[in-house]
């Protein structure tokens, strides 16, 4: 059924089969289920050396994490299949559990080194430690030069 743009649709989306507002918004429900909100949860917490990081990865294994470092910016994927070998005959009736890849970056600062950081995983958590380093100084002249 067709419906003005005065009910939170477009006329023309469902003519030219254009996702809605509400389908774009729930997107993520439908591809992670209704636990979406809860996947790669996160904690951080300062210390007056560290920060420290709990990720939760539940059902995921360690060769199945990734963790770079590149411009700044720390991003942890995770990423998995159904085993295969465990597939039993029949045909599926019901499936919840999870597959497919997810990511999450976070900005710790150019100054972080990929040797500074300490990543342990145990128990479907990920734990991290990012040492704290100082901001590099402005000059204390910070006025510029104009030419001319």
């Amino acid at each position: 059924m067709l419906m003005s743009d005065l009910f939170g649709e477009n006329l023309f989306d469902e003519f030219w089969g254009f996702p809605t507002q509400h389908e774009l918004a729930n997107l993520d429900k439908r591809l992670y289920g209704k636990n979406a909100q809860r996947m790669m949860s996160t904690d951080v917490h300062e210390t007056e050396e560290n920060y420290e990081m709990d990720m939760d990865l539940p059902g995921f294994k360690k060769d199945q994490i990734n963790i770079k470092l590149d411009d700044g910016y720390l991003t942890i994927s995770a990423a998995k299949g159904h085993d295969e070998e465990k597939k039993r005959h029949g045909k599926v009736i019901r499936q919840e559990r999870y597959s497919g890849a997810m990511q999450r970056s976070f900005y710790v600062g150019d100054a972080v080194k990929k040797e500074d950081v300490k990543a342990k995983f145990e128990d479907g958590v990920l734990k991290l430690t990012i040492p704290k380093k100082e901001l590099e100084a402005l000059p204390e002249n910070n006025t510029i030069n104009i030419e001319g």
